[in-house]
């Protein structure tokens, strides 16, 4: 991600894509035309795009603060992120994902949905990036197929198994993201000292009442127990 200004001063973020996408300029271009259209004050606005043979790159909104990894993984950053911050940022998240998935144009699929890709403005306000993976849905098209899959470890089981994405596999992505707001912790850095389980494998259904213990706020258990439901394995029980 690049820094930039443009004539009038305004400043800009620019995300340079991975040169190796199958995806077609036409293709590409009609994604980025329909993903401009958003707008929500938890979505990074796209202000354009450049495509020239193999080189794609978006242009953004530029956002002040770091990435919300930044904070939420940084001993000394999270300390500013009490529950109730926390609590604003989850609810923040989930209202931008209902948004793209139901309530805007076209039904958008993130397929990339992780910390890292949720920037904080200067009050703290979550704004869901990076929709350089993204895809629409019409009418009642509901999921679709890839031979290439993309994204990182938040990727739902039939996703990375199958390169079937949905509204479901955002779900999951949500679930993770939650996981770790809540906890504090990366799922794949960390590892449990006697069982060995990354995150999501220690705060599963049967290690749920071990946490009631430390979570003392109805609504930090809440958030885990969405986060947990989020997580099923079984897409048609998302």
């Amino acid at each position: 991600m690049f820094q930039g200004v443009l004539e009038d001063m305004k400043e800009i973020a620019v995300k340079q894509l991975a040169k190796t996408s199958t995806q077609g300029v036409r293709e590409f271009k009609n994604e980025v035309i329909s993903i401009s259209k958003l707008h929500h004050r938890n979505l990074v606005k796209l202000l354009g795009y450049c495509a020239e043979r193999a080189e794609k790159m978006l242009i953004y909104e530029y956002i002040p603060n770091k990435g919300f990894d930044s904070f939420i993984f940084d001993r000394t950053q999270r300390e500013l992120l009490d529950w109730h911050a926390r609590y604003h940022i989850i609810n923040g998240i989930a209202r931008g994902l209902l948004y793209i998935h139901q309530d805007s144009r076209l039904r958008i699929i993130h397929r990339d949905l992780k910390v890292s890709n949720i920037l904080l403005d200067m009050d703290m306000n979550p704004k869901i990036s990076d929709f350089g993976t993204a895809r629409s849905f019409e009418g009642n098209q509901i999921e679709a197929n890839t031979n290439r899959v993309v994204g990182t470890g938040y990727m739902a089981p039939e996703y990375a198994g199958d390169g079937v994405f949905s509204i479901k596999s955002d779900v999951y992505s949500f679930g993770v993201v939650v996981l770790e707001i809540v906890c504090g912790e990366k799922n794949r850095g960390f590892v449990h000292k006697e069982h060995y389980n990354n995150l999501m494998g220690h705060v599963s259904m049967g290690t749920l009442l071990l946490y009631m213990q430390s979570y003392k706020r109805i609504q930090e258990l809440f958030f885990l127990q969405v986060s947990l439901f989020s997580l099923i394995k079984n897409v048609d029980n998302k």
